[in-house]
């Protein structure tokens, strides 16, 4: 008999950001980092006598849990992928939501008849991860073999272990960030012992996944919580712009003392003359969530990308939409070949800089700012590579 422990990637930037990662290869969160040590821990008296991966950086990275402590190599196969998202890669859930309605319910409920140019399919998905985890089990028998997936990769293979045909696949809970299942395989057969364990998470766990089969709760959760982006109109909209600076001067320095929105509507101006969509409008639904401004010359030969304002109206604060507006910046700039992402904080401004320091910000320095030194504040985003 082989014994497979499969497990889920750490939270990675598709998490956090509620973006369409499949194959989009990108970087863990602080918490993720956090998740990995939390199943080091779990599995530091578990022997193991082989790990695999898929070639993506959230799973090899998510592997270290169990590599650093013991003399093995990690065995690297693409044939473990999370399923392919074609042209949907990088967009976020809400624009998705807002292009095509119909296309992300089929996905929400894994309709097996999913496509979008470019994907693949739910049956394809499920035969390339059960051939892959399946000849694994077949390489070592008698071992105990850990191998590190994804999630609708994990779910879609434990439905057919599961006797469960593709069509109720939707009705399977999605795992938690590093959930671990385990499987028996023998003469042919997988027996599923458990799925979904996040037992060694504790406050690391995130909110309970549940499996409905309809996509219908979870394409209002997506519709309700996930951010799309619009241009910003000017000069039809340098009302609603100036008053997010007022608003952003005041929540940052405590005063609207030396406040001019003048300058800052001439930069924006200037900004989208030169690139159009640098300044942003966050949207959730119909309701204007806030304004994120990019500058794509401030030092673009450092491969620096400049955020000048990332601003979350007050009603639209708590819920992590300014997470997901960070992740818009780093998607467009690292599109670009921009290996940092910097901004500016008030010292003063507590909010913003525990906000930064949580998404894996440090402080570099200082600049000058409308009432004194502003902290520099700066995120490495660069190549998953280096």
């Amino acid at each position: 008999m082989t014994t497979v422990y499969l497990i889920r990637h750490a939270q990675a930037e598709g998490n956090l950001y509620r973006r369409c990662h499949g194959w989009y290869n990108g970087l863990i969160t602080p918490k993720g980092y956090e998740q990995i040590e939390a199943l080091a821990k779990r599995f530091q008296d578990i022997p193991i006598d082989a790990v695999y991966s898929s070639d993506l950086y959230r799973t090899m990275t998510t592997a270290r849990a169990i590599l650093r402590s013991r003399p093995l190599s990690l065995r690297v196969d693409p044939q473990l992928r999370e399923i392919g998202g074609g042209c949907w890669e990088d967009h976020t859930w809400g624009e998705l939501m807002r292009q095509d309605r119909e296309g992300m319910l089929a996905f929400l409920r894994c309709d097996p008849s999913w496509h979008v140019p470019g994907s693949e399919t739910y049956p394809e998905l499920q035969r390339r991860i059960h051939a892959a985890v399946e000849g694994i089990a077949d390489s070592h028998p008698g071992q105990t073999v850990a191998v590190f997936t994804h999630g609708s990769a994990i779910r879609s293979a434990l439905a057919g272990w599961l006797g469960m045909p593709l069509e109720r696949m939707g009705e399977l809970p999605l795992g938690d960030n590093t959930s671990v299942a385990k499987l028996e395989f023998e003469a042919g057969s997988c027996r599923v012992c458990f799925y979904n364990d996040a037992e060694h998470l504790g406050p690391l766990a995130g909110r309970p996944n549940r499996g409905d089969g309809s996509g219908d709760a979870k394409a209002r959760d997506l519709a309700a919580s996930s951010l799309y982006f619009l241009p910003l109109r000017l000069p039809e909209q340098e009302q609603l712009y100036r008053s997010a600076r007022q608003e952003g001067w005041l929540a940052s320095h405590g005063t609207l003392d030396h406040f001019d929105p003048e300058p800052f509507l001439a930069t924006a101006r200037q900004s989208q003359i030169r690139d159009p969509g640098s300044v942003l409008l966050a949207m959730a639904g119909q309701t204007v969530a806030g304004i994120l401004q990019l500058d794509f010359q401030q030092q673009a030969q450092q491969q620096i990308g400049r955020v000048p304002f990332l601003y979350v109206t007050p009603e639209c604060r708590g819920q992590g939409l300014g997470t997901q507006m960070l992740g818009q910046a780093i998607s467009v700039f690292r599109g670009l070949g921009r290996r940092r992402i910097r901004l500016r904080c008030a010292p003063e401004n507590e909010r913003a800089r525990r906000f930064y320091l949580s998404h894996g910000f440090s402080r570099v320095g200082q600049e000058p700012g409308g009432l004194g030194q502003l902290d520099t504040m700066e995120k490495y985003i660069g190549s998953v590579l280096g």
